[in-house]
């Protein structure tokens, strides 16, 4: 019985007007925006490759005669754009382009989004908007009027008159309908897959196609929690129309504005600093503590001539190195104490950092569309996680640059310079750490739980008011 019931509901939608629109903007949207987000990967790729090369073709060899200013960025972190950014973009535009490394700390290059600022202003159209956002609209529309429309009509009464359970009568609006739905999607998707392998997409590398496959049982999940939203809906209400009207302020809500809601309240219940502020923080700390050490300085050039007997020019030069020995101790004590200060600035720019984000996911996460972002960005390595190891790696050749570079420039001897013999050439920058699948969805576990959560508990709840509903 449930399978005749499940054939008559997918012929019910096959006919109607709703399904040629999917099929339409599956067929258009999915095989286009791929197409066209691939061809931006292979640019990006192509500005990334020429950067680094122009990079690398600055000189690297450091002269100890010349001064090395603390604003100077000796070497530049670039980010390299990933191929699974065709599905979606995610923070890809938002992140600095490269990490400039200098002695008073990381500076942020511009953001991708600035050579292309006006039409960033339209939105960026992917993989994950259209399933995020169309098909999730979609997905309410075939389903509004699931059991309002025939409670509306009278079929209902008449279908469990006839010793229907009503089980098996819910189950087959949710599966018919979910087949019809699904099955444009996925053709679409394999031939949106054919489009970009045919021009040079790596579907076949192995850590590209098992995160492909998972972007598409998200995807699948993501459309089933709507399907549950708009069969709960339709279950409570009698009137079609009026489900129509309560399934779309729903969606606005859950797709629209909750997630960004988020972030917003987040701002206001933990603030934070800038990064610009925190380095310009940082720059003044240091203009600070060498004033303060000059001073220092001052008092004992006084002491050390004060007695001492005028030196001949022969003695000029061992007399001014018992000076910088003098001092040396001094100098040390300061960069120790800017170092221990810059560090508690770090630390505690990052605490705050990490809090006011983790308040604004939790807050997101109220809607499933939040969670399917998360997801799918930190699948395709646009995410979240792609940021912290970008960062991090530019933490660790700050940390590998400290130490053969930065921490042995003598800013305040005789004559500003370095040993030329600790350095011959800078360190190139560290691999950004590329996490495994099993990483990646161990770190997703939370939003691939919250969509599971949602699907089970909204249909639940629809066949709760359904068994409870007097028809």
């Amino acid at each position: 019985m449930l399978m005749t019931l499940i054939q008559k509901e997918i012929m019910h939608h096959v006919l109607s007007v709703r399904f040629v629109a999917l099929l339409v903007m599956c067929l258009l949207l999915v095989p286009l925006t791929l197409s066209i987000n691939h061809r931006n990967y292979r640019q990006n790729l192509l500005d990334y490759q020429e950067s680094v090369k122009l990079t690398n073709m600055e000189e690297k060899i450091i002269n100890p005669s010349m001064p090395l200013e603390p604003e100077l960025e000796v070497s530049k972190l670039f980010l390299k754009p990933t191929p699974l950014s065709v599905f979606a973009n995610g923070l890809g535009d938002a992140l600095p382009s490269y990490l400039g490394m200098t002695r008073n700390g990381i500076t942020q290059g511009p953001p991708a989004t600035v050579s292309d600022s006006i039409a960033h202003l339209l939105g960026h159209l992917d993989f994950l908007f259209v399933v995020g956002t169309v098909f999730s609209l979609l997905a309410l529309l075939f389903t509004f009027d699931a059991v309002a429309g025939e409670r509306e009509a009278g079929t209902l009464r008449i279908n469990l008159a006839n010793a229907l359970p009503r089980d098996l009568f819910l189950w087959s609006k949710l599966i018919g309908g979910y087949i019809v739905f699904v099955v444009p999607f996925l053709v679409a998707f394999l031939f949106g897959l054919l489009v970009i392998v045919w021009q040079g997409f790596p579907l076949g590398e192995p850590e590209v196609f098992p995160r492909v496959m998972s972007l598409m049982l998200a995807s699948l999940l993501y459309i089933g929690v709507f399907f549950a939203i708009g069969t709960a809906i339709s279950t409570y209400l009698d009137n079609a129309k009026t489900a129509l009207i309560v399934a779309f302020t729903v969606w606005v809500f859950a797709v629209l504005i909750v997630p960004r809601i988020g972030f917003v309240a987040a701002k206001l219940i933990v603030p934070t600093k800038t990064s610009q502020s925190v380095y310009l923080e940082k720059t003044a700390l240091r203009e600070n503590f060498n004033a303060e050490l000059e001073e220092r300085k001052k008092e004992i050039h006084q002491k050390f001539w004060k007695d001492r007997p005028k030196a001949s020019d022969e003695q000029m030069f061992a007399v001014g190195e018992e000076f910088d020995k003098l001092v040396q101790p001094l100098e040390g004590a300061y960069k120790q104490k800017f170092a221990d200060r810059t560090d508690q600035i770090d630390r505690n720019y990052q605490r705050e950092k990490a809090r006011q984000e983790e308040v604004g996911e939790t807050l997101s996460r109220i809607t499933p569309t939040s969670s399917l972002i998360y997801l799918t960005t930190n699948l395709t390595q646009t995410g979240k996680i792609k940021k912290h190891n970008y960062f991090e790696a530019a933490d660790r050749y700050y940390g590998a640059l400290h130490a053969d570079l930065f921490s042995k420039i003598v800013d305040h001897a005789s004559v500003r310079s370095y040993r030329p013999d600790d350095l011959d050439t800078i360190a190139q920058p560290p691999p950004i750490a590329v996490p495994s699948l099993d990483e990646t969805l161990r770190h997703s576990l939370v939003d691939v739980l919250f969509l599971c959560f949602f699907a089970v508990a909204l249909t639940t709840l629809a066949f709760l008011k359904f068994f409870r509903s007097d028809i």
